[in-house]
């Protein structure tokens, strides 16, 4: 029943009796029947290497070449230098773990606080961790430090124009807390702050942080100006959700007063991957440093007065007893720190900006184009954005996803039939978003 097991039936009985189980279905008594699978898998046969190998050649060869990506959503495509994926590949960082012991590991604990320094640049916050696992994660983190450090207060106000993907995992982590989350309304397709400052007069005294995105899901800059002093009025945080690449160019959390900045990083440069591994950023206020879950890599001196690094308030369920941890986070991205410290050393500031200088005059020319022909319209016009639009179209989302990955490229996220969210960076050339415009104009 069990053929890819490497116990024998002896094995297994031994095992079941120690944990007092008749049968290995016993130890999934609590999965409900209608989760669990009926049959055993269909695994094929065993084979020889090279029979492995012409299967995996057989199938990679049914995949469409990408010839351009307009989907954003959070993520995006950046071009990364040869030189970050020949740093990352090195033996000695591929196999690197945890470092746990620093007479040993100088080198790791030095790019993990080079990449501590980016990010505290990039945020204008004080403190970062050693990173987090993705951006929603780190979100939702985000929200556990803040209630941890409101103590009796345990309501978070999130903004509605928030991506629905990392606002899933924060519901998640929410119910499993004890954690309420209410939604702020927006209003063309921005945070509402007069509902805002509702919410906050009706139950301010139980809200321990309010959430905001920047960008928003739409792509909108969304302009958080004197929002810090008003939570900081009803003795709330502010978090604010960042896309980590725009903050070249945006004003930073810190510049809005934010006690946190959260966020995913793999707009740094790392590559798409068909959806990970990705890297999570957790930055704060001083303040708040002790609250901040995961680790930290802290510089000081040796006994002979020299640089060197340390792993420090380490204060996880490994490390100190699980009731009074910060979080049961566990051993952070080291692999994918190091990939952005490298890429966003290569790239520089000034190469940051044109990054998004590029993105920005694409996006605006992609814009111009797919509105022509009066077939689509931006769904809020009067709100500004950086590099991402939605797009209300007069054709079904479908049949242009359809028709263009038919000649490969990615035209965008769907929102719902009608509307489409369309990204460009600085990878997209004039005559892919040529082809892009002119299968949408054809519809």
């Amino acid at each position: 029943m069990y053929p890819y097991l490497p116990h024998t039936r002896a094995d297994i009985d031994a095992m079941l009796k120690a944990v007092g189980a008749e049968s290995l279905d016993d130890l999934y008594a609590d999965v409900a029947p209608q989760l669990r699978l009926a049959q055993p898998y269909n695994l094929p046969q065993s084979a020889d290497e090279a029979s492995v190998e012409r299967y995996f050649d057989r199938l990679a060869d049914e995949n469409l070449p990408l010839r351009a990506c307009f989907a954003g959503a959070g993520f995006y495509q950046h071009h990364c230098p040869a030189a970050v994926r020949s740093i990352a590949s090195r033996s000695e960082f591929l196999t690197a773990y945890t470092p746990y012991q620093p007479e040993i590991s100088q080198g790791t604990l030095q790019y993990i606080f080079e990449y501590q320094t980016i990010m505290c640049r990039l945020t204008g916050m004080e403190v970062s961790n050693a990173s987090m696992y993705d951006g929603a994660t780190a979100t939702a983190e985000a929200i556990m430090m803040a209630v941890a450090a409101q103590r009796r207060r345990n309501l978070v106000l999130v903004a509605e124009t928030l991506s629905p993907y990392v606002r899933r995992v924060a519901d998640t982590y929410a119910r499993y807390h004890g954690v309420e989350l209410l939604t702020i309304p927006q209003a063309d397709g921005a945070t509402d702050r007069t509902a805002l400052e509702q919410m906050l007069a009706e139950r301010g005294k139980e809200v321990a942080a309010v959430l905001v995105p920047q960008p928003n899901f739409f792509g909108i800059v969304e302009d958080h100006t004197g929002l810090a002093e008003l939570c900081h009025s009803y003795k709330a945080l502010l978090i604010i959700n960042c896309i980590a690449s725009d903050l070249a160019v945006l004003r930073t959390p810190g510049e809005y007063g934010a006690d946190i900045a959260c966020g995913d990083a793999q707009s740094l440069g790392i590559p798409l991957n068909f959806g990970g591994p990705y890297l999570g950023f957790l930055c704060s206020t001083k303040a708040l440093m002790r609250k901040m879950p995961g680790r930290i890599v802290g510089q000081t001196t040796d006994s002979e007065g020299r640089r060197c690094f340390v792993l420090t308030l380490q204060a996880r369920e490994q490390h100190i007893r699980r009731e009074k941890a910060t979080s049961n986070i566990c051993s952070n991205q080291g692999l994918m720190t190091l990939w952005v410290a490298a890429w966003t050393s290569l790239v520089g500031a000034e190469g940051l900006r044109e990054i998004n200088e590029r993105s920005r005059a694409m996006a605006l020319y992609l814009l111009e184009k797919l509105t022509a022909s009066g077939k689509a319209r931006l769904k809020f016009p009067s709100q500004p954005f950086l590099n991402e639009f939605a797009l209300t179209t007069d054709y079904d989302v479908d049949d242009l996803i359809s028709a263009c990955m038919a000649r490969g490229i990615l035209p965008g996220v769907k929102i719902d039939s009608h509307t489409i969210l369309i990204a460009a960076t600085e990878t997209v050339t004039r005559e892919d978003a040529d082809l892009l415009c002119d299968i949408a104009n054809n519809l």
